[in-house]
């Protein structure tokens, strides 16, 4: 038997067009899918990613594909699906790390992020640090040293959004035009875990969200902007792929009560009806 968890994220600090090609950092907060690996016959309601990880893990490893109907995958996870949380992520990168542990092997991120990739656009959750990551092909990985500490008050709509979806939209033209913007928001990121400075995250999170109104806008952004300079919060970030929002802040330095309250205002209560206060934490998949 073994165990592995791997973080939620609340969609991304920053996407898009950076040296080269669509990249993303990804914002891992405290909200996990675990992953039990035993022997023993397969549910029938298991998710059809998680068997293809243990196939794949197999075939990395050289071990029988004969062995894949005597595994069982025990999936614990209420991450909510298809809005930009990277559910299937959490759900794949726990099952490669738990399905290698039951027969003795550990995985590096690099090669947990390859498999993933393998399978699908894969988030950079599956690193230890706050990672650029190239989420199609994997070819890239650069981690910022440090991670500033920072709450963040998830807004979750009812809208979802398959991440094959957003890949089908016609972005590249939108992403390209604003690559000299997302390359300082990615130089924000590193100054911020230089200086463990979540101001400086937010700003580079906010300049990210703003580009990405162009593709995939967010209702009420503008009120959600001005409600972050108005209570003084540190930015907001945005799933890029997805439904949710991000509002950046410190439960100790600012008023969440009052941040809620303005919420509730019908206009924003409309599109965000379910708020989780929550932390960013560090990424990667753990054992248990």
């Amino acid at each position: 038997m073994a165990l592995a968890r791997c973080p939620a994220s609340c969609g991304e600090i920053i996407q898009g067009w950076i040296e080269g090609s669509e990249k993303l950092v990804s914002c891992p907060i405290d909200w996990y899918s675990e992953v039990e690996i035993t022997r023993g016959s397969p549910r029938g309601d298991e998710r059809p990613l998680v068997r293809a990880m243990v196939n794949q893990v197999l075939a990395h490893w050289q071990l029988p594909a004969s062995l894949s109907p005597h595994i069982r995958i025990d999936c614990r996870s209420t991450i909510p699906v298809a809005k930009g949380m990277a559910s299937s992520t959490a759900d794949i990168a726990a099952t490669a790390v738990a399905t290698s542990r039951h027969f003795g092997y550990s995985l590096d991120e690099a090669t947990l992020a390859r498999l993933c990739v393998s399978l699908e656009p894969t988030d950079s959750t599956v690193f230890r640090h706050l990672t650029l990551f190239d989420h199609n092909t994997a070819s890239t990985h650069i981690a910022c040293k440090g991670l500033p500490a920072m709450d963040i008050l998830l807004l979750e709509s009812p809208l979802t959004l398959r991440t094959e979806d957003y890949h089908r939209l016609p972005r590249q033209q939108i992403l390209q035009a604003s690559a000299g913007e997302l390359d300082k928001a990615w130089q924000l990121v590193q100054k911020a875990c230089e200086h463990n400075s979540p101001a400086l995250l937010g700003q580079a999170a906010t300049r990210s969200a703003s580009v990405s109104q162009r593709l995939l806008p967010k209702p009420g952004f503008d009120t959600l902007v001005a409600l972050v300079e108005e209570c003084d919060l540190y930015g907001l970030n945005v799933a890029h792929s997805g439904s949710v929002v991000g509002l950046l802040l410190d439960r100790e330095k600012h008023d969440v009560e009052e941040i809620s309250w303005r919420l509730d205002a019908p206009a924003l209560q409309a599109h965000w009806p379910k708020r989780h206060l929550l932390r960013m934490v560090e990424g990667g998949v753990k054992e248990r």
